[in-house]
């Protein structure tokens, strides 16, 4: 059986077309299989509609299962819009989606199948006119072709063998395109602010601002910013509120008890050199030592504070907060931020 990532999708070739055909023959009835003919009507008019799956071998590739349509202007399947194609036009219509008998049950026909989807969808986008993409099929196979994407019209006009026919679609873009407009559209409701919430959020954006005390103000260093953690024996987390230092800011980035306070190895930061401006001081050059507010379980314990986007290694924020996504954890340097003495109310 074929590995699915040992699949390779491409349009299907003139000397590939017999290939195609005897997976057509061995998966379809007599009285619905497609003969030579058609086949190679569709390849050599719709060849960019016709896509096959791959199996990449030592020696080469062998198909094992294709997806092949023609174009109609029109917006559902009958006998003439299957029968012709006709260039330019905004239907896609699927004549069969096949897969070897010996390829089954490994998902490479719904595969393939995206596969198509995608491609379709990217022509549509690069300017092509599809709108839409038709097919008929029968009723035991409406899951397969819904977990593409499809939905379900209902039963075709089409006859073509002993059993009945059931027309899917799937329309690209929004539906809305396929929907005529209600001739009374109802008024998008204008919704109301409600009475007093300006005055509310300018009275807060005008209150006075904490002021923050600098790491350097407190006469016991780490001990007057520590106190013990609650549950865990050993353990401090820090007794304050912690402000952002900027000036005019001071908005929470923490608030008491939520950062643990350790002493772990120094890390480099990036960008590696800091501003001249900036309030920040040098870390030591790893693998000397530092000390962190360690801050567990996620960054969702942060008050008011922006991440930088995840990455491989630690990075350094506005505030001073190195961001270990592989760690799962950040670590706020201990005399990034500011202290507000008020934290402990």
């Amino acid at each position: 059986m074929a590995d699915a990532s040992k699949i390779i999708y491409d349009w299907l070739a003139s000397e590939d077309i017999a290939a195609a055909l005897i997976i057509e023959q061995q998966g379809y009835p007599i009285d619905e299989a497609a003969n030579l003919e058609a086949f190679e009507y569709r390849q050599s008019n719709a060849g960019d509609l016709f896509l096959g799956a791959y199996l990449a071998q030592p020696k080469g590739r062998e198909l094992v299962g294709y997806v092949c349509s023609t174009l109609s202007p029109s917006e559902s399947l009958t006998h003439e819009s299957m029968s012709t194609h006709v260039p330019s036009s905004t239907s896609v219509c699927v004549h069969s989606v096949c897969v070897s008998p010996t390829q089954r049950r490994r998902k490479i026909g719904l595969n393939l199948l995206r596969e198509y989807i995608r491609r379709l969808e990217a022509a549509q986008k690069g300017g092509l006119p599809y709108k839409r993409i038709l097919l008929i099929t029968h009723e035991n196979l409406r899951q397969f072709y819904e977990q593409a994407g499809f939905e379900w019209v209902g039963k075709s006009s089409v006859v073509h063998g002993a059993l009945p026919w059931y027309e899917m679609r799937k329309v690209f873009g929004s539906p809305e395109t396929e929907i005529a407009p209600s001739s009374n559209p109802e008024p998008n409701p204008v919704q109301q602010v409600p009475a007093g919430i300006w005055d509310a959020l300018q009275r807060a954006s005008s209150a006075p601002r904490p002021t923050a005390l600098p790491f350097s103000a407190f006469p016991g260093g780490t001990l007057d910013l520590v106190e013990p953690h609650s549950s865990k024996l050993g353990a401090s987390v820090n007794k304050y509120d912690l402000l952002c230092p900027r000036i005019k800011c001071g908005s929470i980035i923490l608030k008491r008890g939520v950062g643990q306070w350790v002493e772990r190895a120094s890390v480099q930061m990036e960008p590696g050199s800091l501003p001249s401006d900036s309030i920040l001081a040098a870390l030591p050059a790893p693998p000397e030592t530092c000390q962190w507010w360690l801050i567990t379980p996620s960054p969702m314990e942060f008050e008011n504070i922006g991440f930088s986007r995840p990455v491989q290694h630690l990075q350094q924020n506005s505030t001073g907060v190195a961001e270990d996504e592989t760690l799962g954890l950040r670590r706020m340097r201990f005399g990034a931020a500011g202290v507000e003495r008020g934290g402990q109310q």
